[in-house]
C-alpha cells in the first residue's frame, strides 16, 4: 500500500503539530509546514524521534513565492499530495485570552486585513498551489481548520449557550474560510477530492494564552479523523467533534 503524503501548514506547534503527530501515527508521511526553518526543523525532528516519517517544508502562506516553492518541492520529492490541512492562522489580538480583545467598534481595519491575509487568502494561495498535486491522489483530502466562532447560525441563535469572544478579525475571517470551503467543494464535487471545514474546539494553544479547556491533541484528533475519512465521508461540510455545525 502506498504511503499517503500529508502537508499541514502552521505545524511547528499547537494544533498543527498535534495534527501532524496524529496523521503520522496513522502511517502517513507528514510534511511539517512552517515559516521558520528553525522551528519547523525542530518540530519535524521531534516527530521523527517518535518514529513518524516527518519532514520540514518551509511555507509562509502569505508569501506567494514561498507557497510555489513548497508545491514544487512536494512535486519533485513525492509527485502528489494526499492530504492538505490548512491550519496556519492568526487572531491579530494579544495571546492572553479573549478579555484583551477590543470590541468591533474599536478594531483597526488593518487588523481585519491581516487576519484575512492569513486565514483566507493564505488558504486560497496554498490550496491553488497544491491542488494539481491533490488531483493526482486517488483520494485527495483538504481540511480547512475553522472555528465554532465562525458559525453565524450558532452565534445568532438565542437558544445556544455559546458565549464566545466577539473577535471581529478572527471570527469574520473564519466565517469567510467556511465560504471558501464550500466553493472548493462545489468545484471538486465530481472528483475524488473532498473538502471540509473543521472546528477543533476551544483548545489550549499559544493563540489564546492556553486558556482553552481542550488540549491541542483533542482538537487535532477531530481534524485528523476528517483528513483520513474514507470515500463515503462528506465533502463541503462544517464539522466538529460531535458532528456538523450550523453554518
Amino acid at each position: 500500500m502506498t504511503t499517503q503524503i500529508a502537508l499541514i501548514t502552521g505545524a511547528n506547534k499547537g494544533i498543527g503539530f498535534e495534527t501532524a503527530r496524529a496523521l503520522g501515527g496513522r502511517g502517513m508521511t507528514v510534511l511539517v509546514g512552517a515559516r521558520s526553518a528553525d522551528r519547523g526543523e525542530r518540530a519535524a525532528a521531534a516527530l521523527a524521534a517518535e518514529g513518524i516519517d516527518a519532514r520540514f517544508v518551509q511555507v509562509d502562506v502569505t508569501d506567494p513565492a514561498s507557497v510555489e516553492a513548497a508545491a514544487k518541492r512536494i512535486d519533485d520529492e513525492h509527485g502528489r499530495l494526499d492530504v492538505l490541512v490548512n491550519n496556519a492562522g492568526i487572531t491579530t489580538t494579544d495571546a492572553t485570552g479573549p478579555a484583551t480583545s477590543p470590541p468591533p467598534s474599536r478594531v483597526a481595519p488593518e487588523l481585519v486585513r491581516a487576519a484575512f491575509e492569513t486565514n483566507v487568502l493564505g488558504v486560497v494561495a496554498v490550496t491553488n498551489a497544491m491542488l494539481p498535486l491533490l488531483r493526482r491522489s486517488p483520494a485527495g483530502r483538504i481540511v480547512n481548520v475553522s472555528s465554532g466562532l465562525a458559525s453565524l447560525g450558532w452565534l445568532t441563535d438565542p437558544a445556544e449557550p455559546l458565549d464566545g469572544p466577539n473577535l471581529l478579525p478572527y471570527n469574520t475571517s473564519k466565517t469567510a474560510l467556511n465560504a471558501v470551503t464550500v466553493a472548493y467543494a462545489r468545484e471538486l464535487a465530481d472528483t475524488p477530492v473532498k473538502v471540509n471545514a473543521v472546528a477543533p474546539g476551544y483548545c489550549a494553544t499559544d493563540m489564546n494564552g492556553h486558556a482553552g479547556p481542550r488540549t491541542a491533541a483533542q482538537g487535532a484528533a477531530v481534524i485528523a479523523g476528517v483528513a483520513a475519512q474514507g470515500p463515503d465521508g462528506p465533502s463541503g461540510a462544517y464539522l466538529a467533534e460531535d458532528g456538523p455545525l450550523p453554518w
